[in-house]
C-alpha cells in the first residue's frame, strides 16, 4: 500500500481529543482545513510529552530567535469536540517538533507506527504547521485533556479507579466497604 502523507499548511484546527470514559479513553490527535479532517491515534503519554516539548521549544525560539511568542491565548484555546465522525487514520508511533526561521512556525509531524521492517518513509505521516499562537493554544488544550482523567491515588500516584485500586504503598489492603 502507497504511503499517505497528510499535510495541513494552514490549519483551522489543531487539538487532541479524546473518545471514551477515563480510565478507557483513547486519545487522538485532530487535523481541520477547509474541508479536510485527519485524526490519528496516540498514547496519553504522547500527548504529554508532545505537549511539553512544545512548550520547551517555543521558549527557545523566543529566546534564542527572538520569535515573538505569545503568553495568553486565552481566546485562541479551542473547547470544541472533536470533529465527528472520528476515524482513525494510523496509530502515532514518532513524534516530531521542527522550528522553521524562515517562515516563524512550528512543524509537527506524526510518524504512524509499524514494523522494524519498514522504512520510516513508507510509513503514513501527518505533517501540521502551527503559528507559535496555535501551538500554545495547542498545549493549554492538552494539558486540559490530560487531567481530565482520573485523579491519581494519594499515596501511590497511580489512577483511581471508580472502585479504587490496590495500592502498592498500603501493599494492598483496602479498607472495608470500598
Amino acid at each position: 500500500m502507497a504511503r499517505q502523507v497528510f499535510t495541513f499548511e494552514e490549519p483551522t484546527r489543531f487539538i487532541v481529543g479524546t473518545v471514551g470514559q477515563p480510565g478507557e479513553r483513547e486519545f487522538y490527535l485532530q487535523a481541520v482545513q477547509d474541508q479536510r479532517v485527519v485524526s490519528v491515534g496516540l498514547e496519553k503519554a504522547q500527548v504529554a510529552l508532545l505537549a511539553q516539548r512544545l512548550g520547551e521549544l517555543l521558549a527557545e525560539a523566543s529566546k534564542r530567535l527572538g520569535a515573538l511568542v505569545p503568553s495568553d491565548v486565552t481566546e485562541l484555546v479551542d473547547h470544541e469536540p472533536m470533529t465527528s465522525p472520528v476515524e482513525e487514520e494510523f496509530r502515532v508511533g514518532t513524534l516530531s517538533l521542527i522550528w522553521d526561521t524562515a517562515a516563524h512556525t512550528v512543524l509537527v509531524e506524526a510518524l504512524a507506527a509499524g514494523s522494524d521492517d519498514l522504512p520510516d518513509d513508507e510509513r503514513d505521516l501527518l505533517r501540521v504547521r502551527l503559528t507559535p499562537a496555535q501551538a500554545r493554544a495547542f498545549i493549554e488544550r492538552a494539558a486540559a485533556i490530560i487531567m481530565a482523567g482520573r485523579l491519581p491515588c494519594p499515596l501511590c500516584g497511580q489512577p483511581l479507579d471508580p472502585d479504587g485500586h490496590i495500592c502498592p504503598r498500603r501493599n494492598g489492603y483496602r479498607p472495608r466497604g470500598r
